[in-house]
């Protein structure tokens, strides 16, 4: 069994294009300490009597959250696309997300940047950034070959 790094999966960010131009997407790497990957399911249970009693669990939708958080780098364009959205709001918080895994499958869509912390902590630590990316529906898929 080959197990492989975090670090193999890429995360790019990019505004969202006006009118049928392809993203400009940004590498958020640098500075970065770790991106989770976090569902949140909406589930309803039901039992059937054509069953024991025992309900089953439907999950009616899903919602893809990574939370990240690192080092804030000054001079990093990912970085600073996203300290751009610390006080912004509404449509203004919505970017284009793209994830290459490890396998070269690419997941793409729009989502929301939401929790964006860009300052903060005690003195002698790196100034800090963090926030959560959310697909705003299911990202579109394509499956690809692993970069070597």
């Amino acid at each position: 069994m080959d197990k492989v790094k975090n670090v193999t999966t890429k995360h790019y960010i990019a505004e969202i294009p006006n009118g049928g131009e392809e993203p400009e997407y940004l590498h958020l790497a640098a500075g970065i300490l770790e991106v989770g990957s976090e569902n949140d399911e909406q589930t309803e249970e039901y039992a059937y009597y054509n069953g024991d009693g025992t309900p089953e669990t439907e999950v009616l939708s899903i919602k893809k959250n990574h939370p990240f958080n690192g080092h804030f780098i000054e001079n990093d364009p990912a970085q600073k696309l996203i300290e751009s959205k610390e006080f912004a709001t509404g449509e203004d918080r919505k970017i284009m997300y793209k994830q290459v895994r490890s396998d070269g499958k690419t997941l793409i869509g729009e989502a929301t940047l939401t929790d964006v912390n860009v300052t903060g902590g005690p003195a002698e630590e790196y100034r800090p950034i963090s926030g959560t990316i959310s697909w705003n529906k299911i990202p579109e898929v394509t499956d690809g070959t692993p970069e070597g």
